[in-house]
């Protein structure tokens, strides 16, 4: 004996209506547009560990030359790249430039800057800085404080 389908005519309907496709699609539209920001928010948070690791490495290298050469001018840092005052390497992933300003051979100031996307538009760490004293810091877009956030102590 044959069945009814949803028409009241002779045999089974299968498939998906208009209506059921359209709902799902609303569905992923919506978890997309509350997944998306999170997600680029958090690799603009794992790419700010470009600048303070290379920041890092960079002054490990200029305290073990210092400790040999009682400068940090001259050094020779761990991408085996010569600095001195005024140099600019770029990171790792190619996310910002470091520029390391040496005025004498006791001091030394490392700023890294965003060069590349989506870190150029990281309003919250703009600017990261590490000093020979072992000072950390780190400004927004505003040169407000966030050294706690960026810096990952937070």
């Amino acid at each position: 004996m044959p069945t009814r389908g949803r028409l009241g005519g002779a045999g089974l309907e299968a498939g998906v209506t208009l209506m059921e496709l359209m709902v799902v699609v609303a569905i992923v539209g919506i978890l997309a547009a509350i997944a998306y920001p999170a997600y680029t928010q958090f690799v603009m948070q794992t790419n700010r560990t470009d600048a303070t690791k290379t920041l890092q490495l960079a002054a490990q290298s200029l305290e073990r030359c210092y400790s040999t050469n009682f400068t940090y001018a001259g050094c020779t840092i761990s991408t085996g790249t010569v600095v001195n005052d005024g140099s600019v390497i770029v990171t790792p992933n190619l996310f910002y430039n470091i520029t390391f300003a040496i005025p004498d051979a006791q001091d030394y100031t490392l700023t890294a800057v965003a060069v590349q996307a989506p870190q150029t538009t990281d309003n919250t760490c703009a600017q990261f800085t590490l000093a020979s004293t072992g000072q950390q810091a780190a400004q927004d877009t505003s040169a407000v404080d966030q050294t706690k956030t960026c810096w990952g102590s937070n």
